[in-house]
């Protein structure tokens, strides 16, 4: 018996997937999945409003003035690249905004002056520098990459669970920043979070048997530009994220059915948790390490 084969789809057994609807669990292939607010729904629950507390017509789109409104499957993503804009306008606005944003283990402004950093105890640098931008190109870029490798991710997801890869992988890839690079140099930027994206996607294609080329040769092109000299590209950061987006993706798409299914959500969150911890010890042996050459 091959364990390790993922449930066919209820509706079509021949058909292997690793997404279930939000509300039966029933493993759901790409054709049934109904766009909900929490990730997809099969037919029969959005059909019936299962738990929903719309009628049967809950899968027709509502119209207002006219107009079809329908839930946003990349509303997350919208808003996180709205946060993204917002504080590099900020930053543009408000010169020096950068240094109290970005990411640095510690640092002495000025002769004299106080020290500062992530080692000091300013531990929201670790989120924080990654919604900072200070160069156009930059910003663009990430932006582009999130909006192609997240919006898929978010509709196969669900917002929960994204946000969850998104912030998580963020956390992995400014704790690897934090451990491995000089203690004075910055680092700011989405793209932690984009390669933790990325590595969700990975998993996420090869648990729903996709074709893997090419999402492998993207990756593959993304991680060598990671290291090509001259670009000042933290690999750090996209090494941390893709990793910790990975383990997520893991622990959030374990499988639905079967004695599995019982601790299907105990594994879920609980993996979150565990990326969650594995970067606060990274934190904390950093900080000790630092703390130490004082």
């Amino acid at each position: 018996m091959d364990t390790d084969r993922l449930p066919g789809c209820y509706r079509h057994p021949d058909r292997d997937t690793g997404i279930s609807c939000t509300r039966c669990e029933r493993p759901i292939c790409p054709e049934c999945m109904i766009s909900a607010s929490v990730g997809f729904q099969c037919p029969e629950c959005v059909r019936e409003g299962s738990g929903t507390g719309h009628g049967p017509a809950a899968n027709v789109p509502r119209t207002v003035a006219g107009g079809v409104v329908s839930a946003d499957p990349h509303l997350v993503t919208k808003i996180l690249i709205g946060i993204n804009a917002a504080v590099f306008l900020a930053a543009f606005v408000l010169p020096g905004l950068e240094i109290h944003l970005e990411l640095i283990a510690r640092y002495r402004e000025q002769l004299g002056g106080p020290v500062e950093g992530v080692a000091t105890g300013e531990y929201y640098r670790l989120l924080t520098s990654t919604f900072l931008h200070v160069a156009p190109l930059h910003i663009l870029g990430n932006m582009f990459a999130l909006w192609v490798i997240g919006g898929p991710l978010e509709q196969a997801l669900g917002r929960a669970r994204y946000l969850a890869v998104y912030l998580l992988s963020a956390l992995g890839g400014s704790a690897l920043v934090y451990l491995l690079t000089p203690q004075n140099v910055p680092t700011l930027g989405a793209s932690g979070a984009v390669f933790g994206l990325l590595g969700a996607t990975v998993v996420l294609a090869r648990r729903m048997r996709y074709e893997m080329r090419p999402l492998i040769t993207m990756a593959v092109f993304m991680l060598v530009l990671t290291f090509v000299p001259g670009l000042n590209v933290s690999w750090q950061a996209h090494i941390g994220g893709l990793v910790a987006g990975a383990l997520v993706a893991l622990g959030l798409l374990w499988p639905a059915t079967g004695h599995s299914a019982r601790n299907r959500k105990f594994v879920q969150w609980g993996t979150c948790v565990a990326v969650f911890l594995l970067a606060g010890a990274v934190i904390v042996v950093r900080t000790a390490e630092l703390s130490a050459l004082t």
